[in-house]
């Protein structure tokens, strides 16, 4: 059949409309999907907080290096410890005489990334235990070591130095307990293949006590940085300051001991041990002087165990995880199960350098880690973050949680003002929240209940 050429042309301008009525059809079927896509993005992830906050990138907040230091095999000897947290970098330090050390970014928070989002206040209803009026208090704070820089703002202010803000709620609870990571010795030989190694002065022992500090846990990866005399010259100068120690000893036996204290008609005891050691020659084994280990839980449970037949209270404290690692590893929480298991009533956690998070145990505390106290000054923000933890034993067998925010400057512990606290504590809030615990707003610690 002849098709005239104007018919070809009507018929090929026909085809062309079909095919752009086609692309548009496509288009819109194209950008209604995209819409609904991005309804469904908006109404999830930002209409529902709780799933925003799931998704948050805390990338920022992330510490800047983590050190190794979990063997699951106790014969293998575990590796030096990378201690960058020592470094001395105390510009704006509390020899000018501001409280927050000149340490103070970003408002005053000392923080590091900011705070991780909180979850809204409707969402989650904080169970918490009041503490009884007249109930024991304990106080607890972290890592102390008084060498290098801190002994120079030492020689230059006094003693007292350290602990000018702290000394008057050291003196009004009952009993007030420390990790002591240092020797207090004038002898010994430094430890070798160590980048860091401590040493104070005989005055560190007497200055604990006059502070009102009444007991110290030797559990860690310094007392013995002058060897065994070291650890000698530190117990005997703590026994003449009149300050109980636990966790290290001239032996495997004294390293184990339980130390018992009377207080209020109630009989505490403490236990402390090391997950983290620069090598095997510091455990105390037989008749070895060293530090009670626990890289076997064995010996710790045991004597958890024993003292939990002897005493009304037992509290184990621990020096564990990694540097600057602002939540606990599986390893903590392995371990902190296993002694409230044997026996343990509250686990107080050190070795990080930084706050971590609290979490509740079938019924037991565990404050994984509560940072530096009186120490030299890192390049990291988070070690500039303290807290004094307050602990009241009620009289029905009830623990009451308080955590009082600090900054940690530069040999001396001094109060936050409201703003920064109030940022300290949201910030520990936070960590605590994937562990069921949250810190309210005037420091009391409790665990998560949902109101829907």
């Amino acid at each position: 059949m002849y098709i005239s050429r104007s018919d070809a042309h009507r018929a090929q301008k026909a085809r062309k409309r079909r095919k752009i009525r086609t692309l548009l059809t496509l288009n819109l079927v194209m950008l209604l999907i995209i819409a609904g896509l991005t309804a469904v993005y908006v109404f999830k992830f930002q209409g529902d907080p709780l799933e925003a906050e799931a998704g948050h990138d805390h990338s920022s907040t992330q510490v800047e290096e983590q050190v190794a230091t979990e063997h699951t095999d106790d014969a293998v000897e575990p590796e030096p410890v990378n201690e960058a947290e020592s470094v001395d970098t105390a510009s704006g330090s509390a020899e000018s005489g501001d409280p927050s050390g000149g340490q103070v970014g970003d408002e005053g928070t000392g923080q590091a990334g900011g705070n991780p989002t909180m979850k809204p206040a409707e969402e989650v209803n904080t169970q918490v235990v009041m503490p009884d009026q007249d109930g024991l208090k304990i106080s607890f704070v972290g890592d102390i070591q008084m060498s290098g820089k801190v002994a120079e703002l030492i020689d230059k202010n006094g003693d007292d130095f350290p602990f000018h803000y702290v000394k008057s709620m050291f003196e009004q609870d009952d009993l007030t307990v420390a990790n002591l990571e240092t020797p207090i010795t004038t002898g010994g030989v430094p430890a070798e293949d160590k980048q860091f190694v401590f040493k104070s002065a005989p005055g560190s022992a007497s200055a604990l006590g006059k502070a009102g500090i009444d007991m110290v846990t030797l559990a860690n990866n310094h007392v013995l940085d002058h060897g065994v005399t070291g650890l000698m010259d530190t117990m005997k100068h703590l026994d003449t300051a009149g300050i109980q120690h636990f966790g290290a000893g001239k032996d495997e036996e004294e390293a184990f001991k339980i130390a018992y204290v009377e207080r209020k008609g109630k009989r505490i005891a403490l236990l402390g041990f090391s997950r983290v050691l620069p090598k095997s020659s510091w455990f105390a084994k037989g008749k070895n002087p060293g530090v009670a280990d626990t890289y076997s839980s064995a010996k710790a449970r045991e004597k958890i165990a024993e003292a939990r037949k002897e005493a009304d209270f037992v509290i184990v404290t621990v020096h564990w995880g990694a540097e600057r690692a602002d939540k606990p590893n599986d390893v903590q929480k392995q371990l902190a199960r296993e002694y409230v298991d044997a026996g343990a009533d509250l686990i107080i956690g050190s070795h990080p350098h930084v706050l971590q998070g609290f979490e509740q145990y079938k019924g037991k505390w565990i404050a994984y880690s509560l940072g530096n106290f009186v120490f030299t000054r890192s390049s990291n923000p988070m070690t500039w973050e303290t807290a004094v933890l307050q602990v009241t034993l009620n009289h029905d067998g009830s623990c009451a949680l308080q955590m009082f925010p600090f900054h940690a400057n530069l040999g001396q512990a001094v109060p936050m003002d409201q703003a920064t606290g109030s940022k300290l504590l949201k910030r520990v809030s936070a960590l605590s929240h994937p562990l069921g615990a949250e810190v309210r707003q005037d420091g009391r610690i409790g665990t998560i209940g949902r109101t829907r």
